[in-house]
């Protein structure tokens, strides 16, 4: 489970279809060769989470996913108790004659009873192989949840006060993604190494479109790639990423269209724009494009 080097995880990022800039690839490697976590911040769109979930297939590990909102707690991302299988227990022991004052707690509260949620569940593997743990958008959950995390970014473990602490035989290779809709903590900044992964440039952004619509001609991804380029400098709500570009395209070639000039362009603009406003603005700049591009 390592690389060579950075070129290395290009390679084989590559073969897996997903194009990274050496920034990105060498964060990756870093990350995986010293068994660090890593943050990964960026733009919404630009492939964070694709990103991740292509290291658990080229690695050919399990890949956990912990999607963060605001409320997530400890018993929806380390652990929990079983508590209907608790409350079963006791009325089996009451079934044969024993009171309440015979039943402890430690009798309640042991590994039987325990239930992993995702991070414990990486801490506890036992696999040949230490899991991907993909912590997702950490940026919509409460600040309180990132204490929650400092144990197990800095020590690859998690306390359970009943239990005592369990640590991973190996490390699990943790990454995180922020789209930086709020400020993170110092305190798990620095348990992490960083990257900030920013849009393509236009000729890589055209080669991950035509890796992933193969069907769309070259002028339209040319043409498209430029276009988005351009749109993001607009002042708007939602600047388009690589996922809306791929989404774009995939909804010119299903419309017919070859190139940008066509006039059923404008029906697609959907595929773009998150918001009214922006659909005004993308629409105006296309029509300005396609007027530009005709002359």
């Amino acid at each position: 489970m390592t690389f060579t080097d950075p070129d290395d995880v290009i390679r084989q990022f590559d073969a897996d279809d997903y194009l990274l800039d050496m920034g990105t690839a060498s964060a990756i490697y870093l990350a995986v060769t010293l068994g660090r976590p890593l943050l990964l911040e960026g733009e919404p769109g630009v492939g964070k989470t694709t990103a991740v979930k292509t290291l658990a297939a080229v690695l050919g590990t399990e890949l956990v996913r912990l999607q963060c909102y605001e409320g997530l707690t400890a018993s929806e991302a380390l652990y929990d108790w079983n508590y209907q299988r608790q409350l079963l227990s006791i009325r089996l022991a009451e079934a044969r004659g024993a009171g309440l004052s015979d039943i402890s707690e430690a009798d309640l509260y042991t590994e039987a009873y325990l239930v992993d949620r995702p991070i414990l569940r990486c801490v506890r593997h036992r696999g040949s192989a230490a899991p991907v743990l993909l912590i997702d958008e950490i940026d919509r959950a409460d600040d309180e949840f990132e204490a929650l995390l400092l144990e197990f970014l800095g020590e690859s473990s998690v306390s359970v006060p009943e239990l005592g602490t369990f640590v991973a035989e190996r490390a699990p290779i943790a990454v995180l993604t922020s789209n930086r809709s709020r400020d993170l903590h110092d305190a798990l900044r620095r348990r992490c190494l960083y990257h900030w992964i920013d849009y393509p440039e236009p000729a890589r952004a055209a080669e991950i479109v035509r890796r992933t619509v193969p069907g769309a001609t070259a002028p339209l991804i040319e043409h498209a790639t430029q276009f988005i380029g351009s749109v993001r400098d607009l002042d708007l709500d939602k600047p388009p990423g690589v996922a809306e570009t791929i989404d774009w395209v995939g909804a010119l070639v299903a419309l017919g269209v070859a190139d940008l000039v066509d006039p059923s362009v404008v029906a697609s603009l959907g595929a773009l724009a998150k918001t009214p406003d922006d659909r005004t603005l993308i629409r105006d700049a296309y029509h300005a494009f396609a007027e530009y591009s005709r002359t």
